[in-house]
């Protein structure tokens, strides 16, 4: 098995810092942390070439002040047909993706490929921003170590794997100042802009209640545990970078390249793969932050290794001085919410969100749906507000825009990290098996000392996050 030498931060920084020397003018001289001016492009890596950057690549690819220079992943190449993204990842086929694509204008274009992230940070000089598609469990790593870098930065949802991730990566953004966007799309939709304009209109009143749903489930649906049979590890797959921060384990293709998810020490489940996406309007609308007490149960089989078929998470939210207190709920596996006599015959879909208002309620479907009100009644005597939201120009435009002096994006990691520890709460409460009382301010379950090893994993040698 292939093993690569650490590269501490300390040498990385100092590399980084040193190499500063031969460039006559620094953009970041010029107008701050990792700056860019709004007539040249900004020059994009990509860390982990699977399935999600290249869709990430598709919108990336329409926006002309973007260019791909650099792409990093442990693995040379992943054949993805089984899956739904299709087709091939890893670096090798990324590389010629992204090569196709500019040479129809750039003829010979070349992009530059590395296994290791930290190498490609070290060397490329001219990175301005970076984009992150790894599993979970590298998200805040990589993010950390390119904002130190004066990257900009965008990173897959949900932003971190615990909490302590979560918090540490939205303070390293704020010391850095660089342009930041989480990638959970639906923040930038025109539907979740209407939906909160409804919301805090006064559509349906006040709202004491919301439930949100989506019917995924786990990958590796008849796995009871960490698979004992030890496969040889694929040609041009460096495990051990792969597996980062973690313990080591013998390679599995349950792990790599797709379902990692269903395993805690990688992914955080259906919960953390969609929660960003569909909790973020109701978290924007009424303002929801620090639940004091969350009651996470899985349904079916759940253990130490791998997560639930599905979830059931009831979030309870304390009254403030805008609102009253407010009860959020979650389903995935194919759980829908218990029937609102508002909806009529209004048959609900496989994924969505309902509000439910003193007026009425609001259904919207998942990911930044536009927003439909019920009951007839109501909808029928309700004026539709005017815009009082920016709307978005779109998700990857907005951050690179944000790269080159502008607004912060939609999903900056200041409001993602907050985002994320509602979801990764609902992820703790599973993982230890009981309902918690949350005290926000210290950072801990009350009562249950034994979550601090969730709330901050360990990390292996090497991999710690400073």
């Amino acid at each position: 098995m292939k093993r690569i030498p650490c590269i501490t931060r300390r040498r990385f920084i100092t590399a980084a810092s040193s190499a500063i020397g031969w460039n006559i003018v620094p953009r970041h001289v010029l107008g701050g942390p990792g700056f860019v001016p709004p007539s040249e492009k900004v020059n994009l890596a990509i860390v982990g070439a699977g399935g999600q950057a290249r869709s990430n690549l598709k919108g990336l690819f329409q926006l002309e002040d973007v260019q791909v220079i650099s792409i990093a992943d442990a693995a040379e190449s992943t054949n993805l047909e089984a899956f739904y993204y299709g087709g091939a990842g890893g670096r090798l086929p990324t590389k010629d993706f992204v090569e196709k694509h500019y040479s129809q204008k750039s003829p010979n274009y070349q992009v530059s490929v590395h296994e290791d992230f930290r190498v490609m940070l070290e060397k490329e000089k001219s990175i301005d921003a970076v984009l992150c598609a790894t599993p979970d469990h590298l998200h805040a790593y990589v993010s950390v170590l390119a904002m130190r870098a004066g990257k900009h930065v965008y990173c897959e949802k949900p932003l971190t794997h615990n909490i302590w991730e979560a918090r540490h990566v939205a303070k390293v953004a704020k010391e850095t100042g660089v342009a930041t966007q989480m990638g959970s799309q639906g923040h930038s939709s025109l539907g979740t802009r209407e939906t909160i304009e409804y919301i805090q209109d006064g559509a349906i009143g006040a709202i004491h209640e919301v439930h949100i749903w989506v019917n995924a489930t786990r990958y590796n649906i008849h796995l009871n545990d960490r698979p004992t049979d030890t496969p040889p590890v694929p040609q041009g797959l460096n495990w051990d970078l792969w597996l980062g921060p973690r313990e080591h384990r013998p390679y599995h293709s349950v792990y790599h390249p797709f379902t990692w998810r269903d395993f805690w020490a990688f992914g955080c489940s259906s919960l953390g793969d969609f929660g960003t996406h569909d909790m973020n309007t109701a978290v924007r609308a009424l303002k929801l932050a620090n639940p004091t007490l969350v009651e996470g149960y899985g349904i079916g089989l759940s253990n130490a290794e791998l997560g639930p078929y599905g979830s059931l998470i009831h979030y309870h939210f304390p009254a403030t001085t805008e609102r009253g207190p407010v009860k959020m709920h979650w389903y995935n596996g194919g759980h829908l919410p218990p029937r609102h006599e508002a909806l009529e015959d209004f048959k609900l879909p496989h994924r969505g969100a309902l509000y439910i208002g003193e007026k009425g309620v609001i259904q919207h479907e998942g990911n930044g749906g536009a927003p439909r009100l019920f009951p007839t009644a109501r909808r029928a005597e309700y004026t539709k507000p005017q815009p009082t939201l920016k709307r978005s120009n779109g998700h990857h435009r907005d951050w690179i825009d944000a790269c080159k002096g502008g607004e912060p994006a939609s999903c900056p990691f200041d409001y993602g990290a907050e985002l994320t520890e509602i979801v990764l709460l609902g992820v703790l409460s599973q993982r230890i098996k009981r309902p918690i009382e949350w005290d926000a301010d210290a950072m801990k379950v009350k009562g249950y000392p034994d979550a601090e090893i969730f709330i901050r994993e360990p990390v292996r040698p090497g991999w710690d996050i400073i």
